[in-house]
């Protein structure tokens, strides 16, 4: 079996578990609670055959090679998109892992904002703009994703250190998403570091990657087909830190009931006051006087 061959097997399956994935994602309504999670794995099934149409015809040279362009533009598109989702997807795993805490979860879409801003600025900061062709489109889709990778990790590692707090379950469908986004990102981190424009389809890189993919993938079907545990109510003794977290989370941003104070009096009633008992005190004293 060719190397060629091997990879389009590989493109075949990858497609296949997505389909699997987003059937069994949409069966058990998942999209209800992480709508931009269905959005991806949409965006994943419906585009997943077109790149596949266009990668082989690529190979053929079909279309008087214009497959080419065609996929290319296709392929960094869906990457793009994919990163933005994948953003979304982790504020709304923040949001289910933070379910029973409101205030914390009102701060975490700030720095979820806050979080957006600087991967933007970033993005574009760290892009070398010395070529002005279609390539920079490459350059800033890792530059972004690198991004979103780093927020991916930051998220699973919050979750591993808090679980016990949260009172979160491994079997959870939210620690199953975190987890698995934390696995493609290692993936993109290391092959946006290794990646060159003149590495082939089928280079050892892409083989490996490409099987990442599949297991994570295939750790999100399993996530899905098995049975979620039944979400625990979180009790917390009253001087617990996270609940003295959630309640100052909770007051940052309210100003609080306005107290309206009266004004003091007026500066011409103290005068003539202070100047009333300036005199009787002057009468005591010459009286006190003239009787020694």
């Amino acid at each position: 079996m060719s190397s060629q061959t091997a990879m389009n097997l590989m493109t075949v399956a990858e497609f296949a578990l997505w389909a699997a994935l987003g059937f069994l994602f949409w069966r058990k309504r998942l999209q209800r609670r992480f709508p931009a999670m269905g959005i991806y794995l949409a965006l994943r099934v419906f585009t997943a055959p077109v790149l596949l149409i266009f990668f082989y015809g690529e190979s053929q040279h079909w279309l008087n090679d214009y497959c080419d362009v065609v996929y290319f533009y296709t392929y960094w598109a869906v990457y793009l998109a994919s990163a933005v989702l994948i953003f979304f997807i982790c504020q709304e795993v923040f949001h289910s892992a933070l379910a029973g805490f409101t205030g914390l979860q009102k701060l975490g879409k700030v720095v979820f904002r806050w979080a957006a801003l600087a991967s933007l600025i970033v993005c574009l900061t760290t892009v070398p703009h010395f070529h002005h062709s279609v390539f920079i489109i490459q350059d800033i889709s890792f530059a972004l994703m690198r991004s979103v990778s780093v927020l991916e990790l930051c998220l699973l590692g919050f979750l591993c250190l808090s679980m016990n707090a949260l009172n979160l379950s491994v079997r959870g469908m939210t620690f199953g998403i975190a987890l698995g986004l934390g696995v493609m990102s290692s993936n993109d981190l290391v092959y946006s570091s290794f990646w060159t424009r003149r590495m082939s389809a089928t280079a050892p890189l892409q083989f490996v990657c490409e099987s990442v993919i599949l297991l994570a993938i295939g750790g999100w079907i399993t996530y899905c087909a098995l049975p979620e545990p039944a979400p625990k109510l979180v009790t917390l003794p009253v001087s617990s830190t996270i609940y003295r977290w959630n309640e100052i989370a909770s007051a940052l941003g309210h100003t609080g009931t306005q107290v309206a104070v009266r004004q003091p009096a007026s500066s011409f009633f103290l005068s003539d006051v202070e100047k009333v008992v300036e005199r009787v005190l002057s009468r005591t004293l010459k009286d006190q006087k003239s009787e020694t």
